[in-house]
């Protein structure tokens, strides 16, 4: 299984990061090997929205579990809509975080561990290698009824937010499409979805701060 650890190094000896959304570092472990690989946060630095843009970031890389110190309310959402599992670990190292969580120490958080913007000012910049690639990009569960239009208008405008109807992500008439091909579309339907609540997502955290 793949999960992601938010870590404060790139390597399994480096320290876990009791923060999530603005962790310097990801490592992303194989829990049946023990494989792993950093990636640097791309959000670490974001002005805001931080916690969904590291989520959606995660979630695009194939992590199947985070493990991580605490977790605010919007990275909780966009996890969650996507059917990522949260486990909390309480301190250590990034290969002993693992090591809890293959032996099932670990529980699952039911909401956010902390309040919104919580990681503001902490850890920034680590510099790191090579990323991981595109990941497996499935984002189960969260397209109920928002619809597949692009998302533009969803939270960058200032106007009243209106998703577009749900639309069948294959045709409805000719040959039957193929396994693959169903697999493609269904791929390509949870991003947009994913994208669109992470717009909502962060056009409410803008609107919390009174933006």
């Amino acid at each position: 299984m793949k999960i992601v650890i938010s870590a404060n190094g790139p390597d399994l000896e480096a320290q876990a990061s009791p923060v999530f959304g603005r962790c310097p570092v990801y490592v992303f472990v194989d829990t049946e090997t023990m494989a792993f690989e950093a990636v640097e946060n791309p959000a670490i630095n974001a002005a805001g929205g931080a916690g969904i843009q590291a989520a959606q970031f995660v979630v695009e890389r194939g992590a199947q579990a985070v493990v991580t110190g605490n977790m605010g309310p919007n990275a909780f959402n966009v996890l969650q809509a996507a059917d990522v599992p949260i486990y909390l670990f309480g301190g250590g190292t990034v290969g002993e975080a693992a090591s809890a969580y293959q032996q099932g120490q670990l529980s699952t958080v039911g909401g956010a561990s902390a309040p919104a913007h919580a990681g503001m000012g902490m850890g920034r910049g680590m510099g790191m290698g090579r990323g991981m690639g595109r990941g497996m990009g499935m984002g189960r569960g969260m397209g109920q009824g928002m619809g597949r239009g692009s998302g533009a208008n969803v939270g960058r405008a200032r106007g009243t937010v209106s998703p577009t109807a749900p639309q069948s992500p294959m045709p409805t008439t000719g040959p039957a499409p193929s396994r693959q091909e169903e697999i493609e579309s269904l791929k390509n339907v949870a991003g947009e979805l994913r994208q669109q609540l992470a717009d909502v997502l962060e056009r409410l955290d803008r609107l919390e701060k009174g933006g």
